[in-house]
């Protein structure tokens, strides 16, 4: 029997249980030629995805109802008649929420479990890395001796940010939602200062006591007030690399916030949003250096890991709630 998860409802603001459903199926999973047989192991849920969920126009089209949702996922192949993958090889990919499925292979990179674990090709060496390495990189354009500020620092894609700023020669302010969360930034990912948006009483006079020489890059992981308070301590042709915006993914009205105009021509400021797959060209040099970097120790990560397939759903919604360390991943 094969599980599936569906996307049953369009979220009205924060997705909830029964905004999915799971549907259980005895299907035939024999396989042509050209097919393989692939058995989920891990499942990665991203704020992303949220936006998949609405129906609005964005850079991905968005998931259908009643149709399974896809992620990143990690799979073993079980059976092969596909000369490119054999029996046992571990794969990565975007695959359905399902238990088991079928493949023609297209999409699909072998991952080595003798070079990482599993899960970390979710993550450090997945899309998660790419995307703090492209962003900071190719946007940010960081020169050694400046400052970044990473709004969502404790999450996966800003704790990596923070660790290549740092390798990179930059001097990296994390922005988090709690103590313990500030304590990991410093102890374990280097960041040279942290801050508690929940406990600040001015998160501008924060920004501006742990950057004494003003913003040079922004890695904006979060929007909302937090991206507000970084405006007023940029400093002139500073970047601001806008990843993500998951404090008003489930807004069900119009976030009202500061005019950023007044701020980026003063200060002669680039803003500049991105995807990953624009840069899928830097992503052979972003590997090689996050590869070596994780193999030398100068490059570290933390996980979330929810056991369980039927505990996907949860493990997505409390991304919201901020319960994740890191990346969010679901072994199967």
């Amino acid at each position: 029997m094969i599980k599936t998860i569906v996307l049953k409802n369009r979220p009205k603001g924060k997705p909830s249980l029964s905004d999915f459903e799971f549907i259980t199926e005895d299907l035939n999973l024999t396989i042509n030629p050209g097919e393989l047989l692939l058995e989920t192991a891990y499942v990665s849920v991203d704020p992303y995805l949220r936006g998949r969920m609405s129906d609005a126009k964005s850079y991905v089209p968005p998931f259908e109802l009643h149709k399974p949702i896809t992620s990143g996922v990690i799979a073993k192949v079980v059976a092969s008649k596909n000369n490119k993958f054999k029996e046992g090889d571990f794969v990565s990919g975007m695959l359905d929420w399902k238990t088991k499925q079928k493949s023609n292979g297209d999409g699909l990179l072998k991952v080595d479990p003798e070079k990482a674990f599993l899960s970390a090709y979710l993550g450090v060496l997945g899309m998660t890395g790419l995307t703090a390495y492209c962003g900071l990189t190719q946007i940010g354009k960081p020169v050694a001796g400046e400052t970044l500020v990473v709004s969502g620092a404790a999450g996966a894609v800003g704790s990596v940010v923070g660790q290549i700023g740092k390798i990179l020669g930059l001097r990296v302010i994390g922005i988090a939602g709690s103590d313990e969360k500030v304590a990991l930034l410093k102890s374990k990912f280097g960041f040279d200062e942290a801050i508690n948006y929940n406990t600040s009483k001015n998160i501008s006079a924060d920004i501006a006591k742990a950057a004494p020489n003003g913003v040079d890059i922004y890695y904006d992981n979060v929007g909302g007030p937090i991206s507000d308070a970084v405006l007023f301590n940029i400093n002139k042709f500073a970047r601001m690399i806008i990843c993500g915006a998951i404090s008003v993914y489930n807004n069900t009205e119009l976030p009202k916030g500061l005019s950023v105009q007044p701020f980026l021509v003063k200060n002669s400021t680039l803003m500049q949003g991105f995807i990953v797959s624009n840069y899928a060209d830097k992503f052979p040099e972003a590997m090689k250096h996050l590869t070596n970097w994780l193999a030398e120790g100068k490059l570290t990560y933390t996980e979330t890991i929810v056991e369980g397939f039927d505990n996907i759903p949860n493990a997505f919604i409390d991304l919201f709630e901020g319960k994740n360390k890191g990346k969010m991943i679901v072994k199967i």
